[in-house]
């Protein structure tokens, strides 16, 4: 067999293209001679060492075999990605047939597990090499991709369609894996993990761009009057300024983004759950959450405060519901929104039996309860003389346990400048606020 692999060129293609057939041919061969010489009282014909030698007698083939599998999928990889031209995008007629040839390779072996996982072995490898050709296509940390202020750039388009080429690539490869054995699967895995992140990093840039606008927006309610008693603020219909400055935002966003970047049928599409649709659910929902934790910062909040904060919360309402996510869909934080309006409104004596409580972070009731406590009752912003931002991003790395040890330094500071006044009363939010933070610490009496 190995001299004839050498010497004839003709055997050689033959037996090296053939091989999972000739590969099958001997293995029934074995097993018949095996079956046929099956005397009682008689030694087997072939022994399992024999078998082992027949089988090695065609290992060039098999050797052979592979690397044809992986050079003809290779070749299929650096004519769709080649290393000459980083401008040229490949169409989807091109993914399609890098993923049919994967598919066809896989067939051609699919009776025999053993060669299957050795053929598994050669696509993961062209899967990396997929992987590293379309990472060095995509533009990650340059200006063009990062930019939300004009048109979508040429680079961040390119991203965009390299994006949905790899996510298209790691669900045909996936499906076809549906119909292996498990193992076949951990064959895989860590490429086709590896083409999900570098799908990931062609977008995260953006979506990080994209959620840090949307901050820097909503940080602006700090600049905004909540706390004037004039009514003619709260009966303007209009949304805050740094409202309509955040619905413009998203508005963008997502005629020129999002419309590329998510499924044509909407984001909330059954079985439509892509890297860009679960990005867009956590922008989402960050939104709303530090929308909630700012709101609950204002200090101070009027009557009329109050109306307009809840106008502005139906406008983020409609506006996240509308261009970002199915609010619904989004879970406590869409239920810590819906909560906080209500919240606002209720009187201090109502609002520790609230049903409500329950969907909102301790912190953000904790926050909140500043805004209708005496002005030498400092909040943790003044008591440290932090800017907004600054206790926001403490906030970000922090548990609410953590957050509670913050507040509790200033109601102790409280307690210590009622007590030195010789005053007898705490305000109503004094005792509120140490109950809920006991909750927090698990020494509730």
């Amino acid at each position: 067999m190995k001299s004839v692999f050498t010497a004839s060129s003709f055997v050689k293609e033959i037996f090296t293209i053939g091989y999972p057939k000739l590969f099958t041919m001997i293995e029934n061969l074995l097993e018949r001679i095996s079956r046929d010489t099956d005397v009682k009282g008689v030694p087997p014909a072939l022994t399992s060492e024999g078998k082992e030698q027949m089988v090695a007698a065609i290992e060039t083939f098999q050797t052979a075999f592979l690397a044809l599998c992986l050079s003809r999928l290779s070749d299929l990889v650096n004519s769709v990605f080649p290393m000459s031209s980083r401008g040229s995008v490949p169409s989807k007629e091109h993914i399609s047939r890098i993923t049919s040839r994967i598919q066809e390779e896989i067939e051609a072996v699919q009776q025999d597990a053993r060669l299957t996982l050795l053929v598994l072995r050669e696509i993961n490898k062209v899967l990396l090499l997929l992987a590293e050709r379309a990472e060095y296509q995509v533009y990650i940390n340059r200006p063009e991709a990062r930019q939300i202020t004009g048109h979508a750039t040429p680079a961040q388009l390119k991203n965009f369609t390299l994006c949905q080429h790899l996510q298209e690539i790691h669900k045909r490869v996936t499906s076809i894996l549906a119909g292996l054995p498990t193992v076949a699967a951990d064959v895989l895995s860590p490429a086709l993990g590896t083409i999900y992140g570098v799908a990931g990093d062609s977008v995260t840039s953006l979506f990080q761009a994209m959620l840090d606008r949307l901050e820097s927006c909503i940080l602006q309610i700090h600049d905004q009057n909540f706390g004037s008693a004039a009514m003619d603020a709260a009966m303007d219909n209009n949304a805050s300024p740094y409202m309509e400055e955040l619905q413009k935002s998203i508005i963008h966003f997502r005629a020129e983004f999002l419309s590329r970047l998510l499924p044509s049928s909407g984001a909330s599409s059954a079985g439509t759950e892509t890297i860009c649709t679960r990005l867009v659910r956590s922008m989402a929902s960050r939104v709303l959450i530090f929308f909630i934790r700012h709101a609950a910062l204002v200090r101070p909040l009027s009557e009329s405060g109050k109306l307009r904060m809840a106008r502005d919360m139906a406008e983020l309402e409609l506006a996240v519901a509308q261009n970002l996510f199915p609010v619904e869909q989004l879970g406590p934080p869409y239920r810590a929104l819906r909560a906080f309006r209500p919240v606002i409104f209720l009187e201090t004596s109502q609002l520790g039996s609230s049903p409500l409580l329950q969907d909102l972070p301790p912190s953000v009731i904790l926050h909140h309860l500043y805004s209708r406590g005496p002005e030498d009752l400092l909040s943790p912003l003044q008591r440290n003389k932090l800017t907004p931002l600054q206790y926001s991003l403490w906030m970000d790395s922090q548990g609410e346990d953590q957050i509670w040890k913050g507040i509790k330094a200033t109601l102790d500071d409280y307690a210590a400048t009622v007590r030195a006044r010789g005053d007898k009363e705490f305000s109503p939010v004094y005792p509120l606020m140490m109950k809920i933070g006991a909750s927090l610490t698990g020494n509730e009496s």
